[in-house]
């Protein structure tokens, strides 16, 4: 289906959602000084998707969005990847920058090599040098957001990442896979890239709401239904004359009321004084 505005349109709006969609993860981290539970294997991954991506986008001839995509893709991962060291690793800034730099450095000069390398040989005829970027842009980026699956299944619990980086994320994608759908050619590989991520940022949506959701949504109703509980015994205490007093405990769950313990209290005096009669008697 070859339609070059909705192409245009929707790889723009792709390039645009992945263009901030680490912002979020980013200003959390900075917010809260430390990227715990943000897996650094997942970012590097990222940020060598974006390398053989990109490769296969320009060589495609995909809409100038989605030959900007992968560009942006890889420096937002880095600047991520490398906050996981500086706060939780406690590196300096320079120490940070000495190291990033020259990964950004070398993923530009391998990106653009290849580049060059697969356009010589698509005049000579050979083609699966590109299926094998996109391959590598699939198998990276499934693999890093694997790496979560991984913290996921150890804290039975999604932790450290945005929400809403994850939504941004996959709106990208689905904007980028339909983009696809709308080029002069239909290419299947550019779906699996797009598809193959949009499928696990979803199985992520549905970890979350089991693991964190979920038991949050029960808490909610478990403390309403307390309240509820209370509030209704406390009004029917205090319409029967009757109030609620703590016993000696270490919980507020062991209680008992005013009530029963006078009338414990006055049973108590009564046999007390039947004793003392039977006793004056017998003298």
């Amino acid at each position: 289906m070859d339609v070059p505005v909705a192409a245009n349109v929707l790889g723009t709006l792709g390039a645009v959602c992945w263009s901030v969609q680490l912002i979020p993860q980013i200003i959390i981290n900075h917010r809260r000084h430390n990227a715990t539970g943000l897996q650094p294997s997942m970012m590097m991954f990222w940020a060598w998707a974006g390398v053989p991506l990109g490769v296969y986008n320009i060589t495609s001839s995909f809409n100038i969005a989605l030959q900007i995509q992968p560009q942006i893709l890889s420096f937002l991962s880095l600047a991520t990847w490398i906050q996981v060291y500086y706060y939780e690793k406690k590196w300096s800034v320079a120490r940070s920058l000495a190291v990033v730099v020259p990964i950004a450095s070398c993923m530009a000069g391998i990106e653009v090599a290849l580049i060059f390398a697969l356009r010589i040989g698509e005049d000579k005829g050979v083609q699966w040098p590109r299926t094998l970027m996109a391959v590598l842009a699939a198998l990276f980026l499934a693999l890093g957001v694997l790496a979560h699956y991984w913290d996921i299944c150890t804290h039975r619990t999604v932790r450290g990442i945005s929400f809403t980086f994850c939504s941004i994320d996959a709106l990208g994608d689905l904007t980028s896979l339909i983009s696809v759908f709308f080029q002069p050619e239909l290419d299947v590989l550019g779906i699996v890239i797009y598809g193959v991520e949009l499928v696990l940022w979803l199985g992520i949506f549905a970890c979350g709401g089991y693991y964190n959701l979920r038991p949050w949504l029960q808490g909610k109703m478990s403390a309403r239904t307390q309240r509820r509980y209370a509030v209704d015994n406390g009004a029917e205490s205090t319409a029967g004359g009757v109030y609620m007093h703590d016993l000696p405990s270490s919980t507020s769950a062991f209680r008992t009321s005013s009530a029963s313990v006078g009338a414990v209290g006055l049973r108590d005096r009564q046999v007390a004084s039947r004793i003392t009669n039977h006793t004056a008697l017998q003298e």
